[in-house]
């Protein structure tokens, strides 16, 4: 055994001996319970980060953890290939984004080995491989012959930057989630997946999952947002036909006093053709349709509108009451038509206060009398409904029951449950991404690629040019095909599906990845399916785990999946942050390039100028506040780089990254190898299991050290992934084996018990650092791997804390006797000593002078008279 630890060494040794025994390769295994933890699939990028470091380790020690256990893990890693970048490289540097994305692949593949992490790359898929993008479009066929895919003409979300279509949940804050330009709307010829046949049962379902953080149950719920109310027609004056407005609150109509509606509304333009009105109401329509809904449906913008010229009828009141177009209102929510009722509704109110509109106060509250000039806000409690014609005085709640029973009696509405989930267009004018397996014939109309032609694969002769429109249309090798129903000429659809397909299923792809005939084996799916711990960032709470969640019931549909929910347990780590430097010359600047210290302050590299140390933020190559993982894999090794972020703060937390940190990791694991190494001539020794009799009262206190850090470790790491308590326990208990071994290694029955807490030191750090724990194991003499060792029980016996005695004398006459730990404080001892019930009797009306105490002996306590 070397006297310093080379990690470099025994790492490249360890995971040559993984690879070369296919270590972490797994089947089927009935006898076994089975235990399926993954992380979040990383797009090839180029390079990994520290996110994946710490993401990818979390995952890992959960795995090992399991696997010494005893169950049959599986534990896969793939790619999620398809996207963007790889087509924007391509316009960039001249390179196929196939070579560009192979080639990453390759690179991060030989980073994630270096990690050490326990993967069965067998089962490794990547979604720009045919044999993957096969089974995208077979899914997709299935769900257009069940009508879950279907095209139509609406406006989209439209990224002006990345030239494409984006859904809904990809639209952040207004701006798109990839590259943070503003979103605007666009109407274009679109596929979509109908999630919303699904929605009650994705709602309904959230409860199904205890194992999910409470703020993601709370994303999704909201994005779902089922909402109960009423469907009511407004009778349209001067136009043939009704505004049909869906409301939440139909117990407020008859403050109703105008009705808002969407740009996009389809009598948007209409309604205002032919009067005064018509010219200006084209304009608001030109200004807002293309700005994002979700930046017009923020409750803090300008609230814009403008007259269209045409009134309806309230059916309750028989009043005819003005139709405006107003920005906030979203043709995505209800119908696009908002009966507007300002005295209990803030937006409405907001827009009456602007344009003059009539305020009427139709709910009162219990305790006062609201009045319009008082008001400077809405009112939006529950109350009494008031001037409300013949349901004046019913309480809120029940009126709106009642209101849309007698809508629904009269015929002119009925109770309805809305959704704010929309379905999800699919289409993307890009190349780079699965081609939609549809031709379009002028005689048999639209149809789906036979199963047997699939995959339709990617054509290479598409020139890269950066232009609009969708790549594969300058393909006439692609897109001209004949009919597969009259052998007729027709066209393939040239869009590609969104990304986000493909990480919609690729969970039960590794189930069976080499599978040819399905997506996925049912018999080995059922073995494996749920994933029972799922990790990954808490920003795909409303994409990818909602697309995920669709996908599973619709291939369970199918026959295909035989689960209702693809994850089990759910882990949102936190992100990994650093303090950011900013020169005023030269903006953000790497940390390794400055000049200068802390102490004396830091200088740009580039004009000398004085540098700004910022706030700590999310790592990102923007701003350079980052730190290469393959530099620190070079310097210190893997199992620090793992053992750092593990430890330096829960999972779910945000990491703050730190030097020291790492180089205190370093030190511990450098500790760790020189005790092992000064205490190599215990080796010989059996491994202590010495009872009571056997030890000596420090041995056994050791040995409950021991057995108390295995508990601890269990419990912190089974469920609660409390991993840097974990770690803590176990740097406690080298501390303690390390000052024991000063004193106790020359007796056998000391040096036994320090070899005992050794070997389950190092079992316990197997899942965290694996290479330098399978090394010391190794030189200990052990010659089955580490990896295969069982995970260590702790003992009650050695738990369990040895007991005193202790008599209690007042005045010095023994009145009573106390048990206590032999690790109790002098301080609790006279206390429970003063408490004990047959002491108290000897005290009372007397008063203490003082308590005299013998270690491990007695208690007197002495009183006055």
């Amino acid at each position: 055994m070397d006297e310093r630890y080379q990690a470099k060494t025994i790492e490249a040794k360890w995971q040559k001996i993984w690879a070369e025994n296919q270590a972490f390769q797994v089947t089927e295994d009935a006898a076994k319970p089975k235990y399926y933890v993954l992380e979040m699939f990383p797009y090839p990028s180029g390079r990994i980060h520290m996110g994946h470091v710490r993401n990818y380790s979390i995952g890992d020690v959960v795995a090992r953890y399991k696997r010494m256990r005893g169950f049959n893990v599986l534990h896969p890693m793939g790619w999620d290939a398809f996207g963007l970048p790889a087509e924007n490289a391509a316009i960039e540097r001249g390179v196929h984004p196939e070579a560009w994305t192979r080639e990453n692949i390759l690179y991060m593949k030989t980073q994630l080995q270096r990690m050490g992490l326990s993967y069965d790359w067998d089962r490794e898929i990547a979604t720009c491989q045919p044999e993957y993008y096969r089974w995208n479009q077979w899914i997709f066929v299935q769900f257009f012959k069940k009508g879950l895919a279907y095209k139509k003409s609406s406006f989209v979300n439209w990224c002006p930057s990345c030239e494409t279509v984006l859904a809904n949940e990809q639209v952040i804050d207004g701006a798109c989630w990839r590259c943070d330009s503003a979103v605007a709307q666009k109407e274009l010829e679109q596929w979509f997946f109908r999630i919303t046949d699904y929605a009650e049962e994705l709602l309904g379902d959230l409860a199904k999952l205890k194992g999910w953080p409470d703020k993601v149950l709370t994303m999704q719920r909201n994005w779902i947002g089922k909402s109960i109310g009423a469907d009511i027609d407004f009778p349209l004056v001067g136009h043939d036909g009704a505004l049909r407005i869906f409301t939440t609150r139909p117990d407020t109509i008859f403050g109703a006093t105008f009705v808002s509606l969407a740009v996009e509304h389809p009598l948007a333009e209409a309604l205002a053709r032919g009067t005064a009105e018509e010219n200006s109401v084209k304009k608001f329509i030109d200004r807002y349709k293309n700005i994002s809904q979700a930046k017009r449906g923020a409750e803090e913008g300008d609230k814009e509108g403008v007259f269209t010229g045409a009134c309806c009828r309230n059916p309750f009141t028989n009043e005819n009451i003005p139709i405006y177009l107003a920005n906030f209102v979203l043709m995505e929510y209800g119908t696009g038509a908002v009966m507007a009722v300002p005295a209990h509704d803030q937006r409405d109110f907001e827009f009456a206060k602007k344009y003059k509109l009539p305020i009427r106060v139709v709910i009162q509250p219990n305790d006062r009398k609201l009045t319009v000039a008082e008001m400077s806000e809405a009112y939006l409690d529950e109350g009494v409904m008031a001037e409300s014609g013949s349901f004046s005085g019913t309480a809120s709640v029940a009126g709106k029951e009642k209101i849309a029973a007698f809508a629904e009696a009269k015929g002119f509405g009925k109770k309805a449950i809305r959704f704010r989930l929309r379905d999800w267009g699919v289409s993307r004018q890009r190349y780079w991404g699965t081609p939609i397996p549809i031709i379009y014939c002028d005689t048999c109309g639209t149809l789906p690629v036979p199963e047997e032609q699939l995959p339709v694969a990617l054509p290479q002769d598409v020139p890269f040019t950066g232009k609009g429109g969708s790549p594969l249309s300058e393909s006439k090798s692609f897109s001209q095909v004949s009919c597969p129903k009259c052998h007729g000429n027709a066209r393939r659809e040239t869009d590609t599906m969104d990304t986000f397909v493909d990480s919609s299923w690729y969970f039960l792809r590794y189930a069976s990845a080499k599978f040819t005939n399905a997506p996925v084996d049912v018999d080995k799916g059922r073995y494996w399916m749920a994933v029972d711990q799922y990790i990954g960032g808490v920003e795909h709470a409303v994409l990818h785990l909602l697309y995920a969640r669709f996908f599973t019931k619709a291939l369970r549909d199918v026959g295909l999946a035989k689960v209702d929910e693809p994850f089990t347990n759910l882990l949102t780590q936190g992100m990994v942050s650093k303090e950011t430097y900013r020169c005023s010359e030269h903006n953000w600047l790497f940390p390794g390039d400055l000049i200068g210290s802390d102490q004396d302050g830091w200088k740009c590299p580039y004009c000398d100028r004085p540098v700004v140390k910022g706030r700590v933020e999310k790592m990102s190559k923007s701003k350079k506040n980052i730190v290469d993982p393959e530099d620190l894999i070079g310097q210190y090794g893997a199992d620090t780089a793992r053992l750092f972020t593990l430890f330096a703060a829960p999972p779910e937390k945000d990491l703050e990254w730190s030097d020291q940190g790492v180089e205190g990791s370093f030190r511990f694991l450098s500790r760790l190898w020189r005790l092992v190494f000064q205490q190599r001539e215990l080796w010989a020794y059996p491994s202590g299991n010495g009872g009571p009799t056997e030890l000596t009262s420090a041995q056994r206190d050791l040995r409950r050290m021991i057995h108390r850090t295995i508990k601890k470790v269990s419990d912190d790491i089974d469920g609660r992934f409390h991993f840097n308590t974990a770690i803590a326990a176990i740097m406690e208990l080298s501390n303690a084996l390390s000052g024991a071994a000063q004193d106790e290694s020359k007796s056998p029955a000391g040096a036994a018990t320090i070899k005992e807490g050794l070997e389950a030191m190092i079992v316990l750090l197997a899942p965290f650092v694996p290479h330098v724990a399978s090394e010391i194991w190794e030189q200990l003499g052990h010659r089955e791997p580490l990896d295969r060792v069982p995970w260590p029980s702790y003992s009650n016996e050695a738990l369990a804390q040895e007991q005193l005695l202790i008599v209690v004398q007042v005045n010095g006459k023994v009145r009573g006797k106390i048990t206590v730990p032999a690790d109790m404080t002098q301080e609790r001892i006279e206390t429970d000593a003063l408490a004990d019930a047959k002491v108290i009797g000897f005290l009372e009306g007397k008063k203490v002078q003082r308590v005299v105490y013998v270690p491990r002996r007695l208690v007197n306590i002495v009183v006055e008279g």
